[in-house]
């Protein structure tokens, strides 16, 4: 989106740092936002696993800059539209959850958001809100009654969430279908309760929240907006907070710190300046000097991404430990910090192919990747290449500290301890 003409802090922070995609009344929005009064303002999340993934982080940073600049998030948790299932950006149907899953998986999700977000009952605070309290004592005939002639069916066919899925000729339940129109709903109950005026999400929500939006207008006269952000994606080409070892997780029984600062460390060079504006809290001239780092010196703005990224997620003290983890491992030093795998002293009294340990220990997610690292040459135990994929591995190579240090290349480590 080109650079807007506002007057808001939130919408002129959002802009600056890449946050805006589309918006349904841009100027009208910015002269909501730039009055005295608080504006509330939502984002939803599905309970559909028991924690977030750098994947969502950057529709929690976007709620964090609505508050910091005064305003009122509400997060909104999917306890009932989650027994639905959003068909945006899938092919498949999502898997049906239980009411237990949904209620473990809502908690898990409420703590990533109070390392992120103040919550409470001042004007601009937080607050958690689920859309089950409404959702799951609709009666059904009532419901289409009063709302469903509000929607067009052949409009709802072109949304991306549906067409695409019908373009590739994969299946859309008719449960599915109906998961736009019970977004839509969240938001009109979402005025009328709290008098929420804002709903934002990724590009991928566009059609549902103009549902909303359209349908606070066509039933309650309500002037509501919408905001979307870009979908991000890396220089590679791959999805946001997925690697080869898995989901970035932003809990910190899922991922260690020292993991999520290696993530961050690890950005493509071309997306460095991207990720500082989103994922920190940097001030936008330390990112513009920053994003004119080239060669080497871009190292050093790769640190500093992973410093403030791990600090917001995991406090200072964790984003600390985790730098000088790194520093005294690539200074050729055993880190205690670094991932470890235990294994029974047995195990490795027998030895233990070097290409198991690799893939047992996460640097590779299958044996025949771990051969192929290997025999690349881009394996290091105890910083030198193993003879072959098969050597084995045993407590002869335990060092002084008694572990083995494991090394992917030159960024990813891992320690074998005895169990």
């Amino acid at each position: 989106m080109a650079k807007a003409d506002t007057r808001s802090d939130f919408l002129t922070t959002a802009a600056a740092r890449g946050f805006v995609h589309q918006c349904t009344d841009l100027k009208a929005l910015d002269t909501l936002l730039h009055a005295k009064a608080p504006v509330t303002g939502y984002i939803g999340f599905d309970c559909t696993a028991d924690s977030l993934h750098v994947g969502s982080l950057v529709p929690i940073m976007l709620l964090r800059w609505f508050q910091k600049t005064g305003h009122k998030p509400v997060v909104l948790l999917g306890g009932g539209t989650s027994k639905v299932g959003d068909p945006s950006g899938k092919d498949e149907s999502r898997q049906l959850l239980s009411e237990a899953k949904i209620a473990h998986n809502r908690e898990g999700i409420r703590k990533v958001f109070e390392k992120f977000l103040t919550f409470g009952d001042g004007p601009t605070d937080a607050i958690f809100l689920d859309n089950a309290e409404w959702l799951d004592g609709l009666s059904y005939i009532a419901f289409l009654r009063d709302y469903g002639s509000h929607f067009s069916v052949n409009r709802m066919l072109s949304f991306d969430s549906v067409k695409l899925r019908l373009e590739r000729e994969h299946p859309l339940s008719f449960l599915e279908f109906n998961y736009m129109i019970l977004q839509a709903y969240d938001f009109l109950e979402l005025r009328r309760r709290h008098d929420c005026r804002l709903q934002m999400g990724g590009s991928d929500q566009w059609g549902n929240i103009i549902n909303g939006v359209e349908l606070g207008r066509r039933v309650d006269g309500d002037e509501l907006f919408g905001l979307t952000s870009p979908l991000i994606t890396t220089s590679a080409g791959t999805k946001m907070g997925k690697t080869a070892k898995g989901s970035v997780w932003l809990d910190d029984d899922k991922l260690s710190p020292y993991d999520y600062w290696q993530f961050w460390r690890n950005t493509e060079d071309a997306d460095v300046g991207t990720f500082l504006g989103l994922f920190t809290e940097l001030p936008m001239a330390e990112i513009d000097r920053l994003k004119k780092l080239q060669g080497s010196e871009l190292n050093d703005a790769k640190k500093i991404l992973a410093d403030a990224a791990t600090t917001l997620c995991h406090g200072k003290e964790a984003a600390d430990a985790a730098a000088e983890t790194a520093r005294q491992t690539f200074a050729g030093q055993t880190a205690a910090g670094l991932p470890t795998l235990a294994v029974p002293r047995a195990e490795l009294e027998a030895g233990i192919p070097a290409f198991e340990l690799f893939q047992r220990s996460g640097l590779a997610a299958s044996n025949a990747e771990a051969r192929r690292l290997i025999r690349g040459g881009g394996a290091r135990i105890n910083d030198e290449a193993p003879a072959e994929e098969t050597t084995p591995i045993g407590v002869n190579d335990l060092d002084a500290d008694g572990v083995i240090k494991l090394s992917a290349g030159k960024k990813r480590h891992a320690l074998v301890r005895v169990s």
